[in-house]
C-alpha cells in the first residue's frame, strides 16, 4: 500500500513540474497596412480641403483673412481695439453664431441656433469655434473658415452638414462671465 502511495505521489510531482507551453493566438495580428492606407487617405483629403479653402480665400479678396495656429482662418467684421481681456478656460461666454458653407449659403441661421452660453473648454462644441472664441473680446464679430477636421469631421452633423464639409461661421461675442 505504501508503494502505491509513493508511486502516485511520484507521478503527481513529475506532472506538476513539467513546463507549460504558452498558447498561441488563433488569429494573427492585423496588418498595419490597413491603418497606413487610412492615414494616407486622410492626409490627402486634408490637403485637398486646404487647397479648396485657400482658393476660396483668394477669390474673396475684399477681406483680410488671418491664418490661425489652430488650423482655421478668420477675419474681423467688428474689431474692438480697447484693451479688454479675452475669455479664459472655465469662463462662461454668451455668443451668437451662424453656420454657412463656403459659398455663403446658410446652413443654420443665427435665429435657428439662438443665443448660446458656453463654458470655455468645459463643454463640447465645434472645435474651431471653441479655439476661435479665445481670440475674441466682448463686442467683436469674427467670421471663421473652419476645415471639416475642426468642425463636424467625417460624420457631419447627421442633418444639414455633410461628411468632410468645410464651414464658415460668423460669431459675435456678447458677454464673458
Amino acid at each position: 500500500m505504501k508503494h502505491k502511495l509513493f508511486f502516485i505521489l511520484g507521478i503527481l510531482v513529475l506532472v506538476s513540474c513539467s513546463t507549460s507551453q504558452p498558447r498561441r493566438p488563433i488569429n494573427p495580428k492585423p496588418s498595419t497596412t490597413i491603418f497606413q492606407t487610412t492615414i494616407e487617405a486622410s492626409k490627402k483629403l486634408i490637403q485637398l480641403e486646404e487647397i479648396n479653402i485657400l482658393q476660396h480665400l483668394k477669390r474673396d479678396s475684399t477681406k483680410k483673412y488671418i491664418a490661425s495656429n489652430n488650423g482655421f482662418w478668420y477675419y474681423y467684421t467688428t474689431k474692438v481695439e480697447e484693451n479688454i481681456s479675452s475669455p479664459k478656460i472655465g469662463d462662461e461666454v454668451t455668443l451668437q453664431y451662424d453656420i454657412r458653407d463656403l459659398n455663403d449659403s446658410i446652413i443654420y441661421s443665427k435665429e435657428e441656433l439662438g443665443i448660446k452660453k458656453y463654458k470655455i473648454d468645459r463643454e463640447d462644441f465645434i472645435s474651431g469655434i471653441q479655439k476661435g472664441i479665445k481670440l475674441m473680446k466682448i463686442g467683436e464679430t469674427i467670421t471663421f473658415v473652419i476645415p471639416s477636421y475642426n468642425a463636424f469631421g467625417i460624420s457631419g452633423d447627421g442633418n444639414k452638414i455633410g461628411i468632410n464639409q468645410t464651414i464658415k461661421s460668423t460669431v459675435t461675442l456678447l458677454n464673458i462671465n
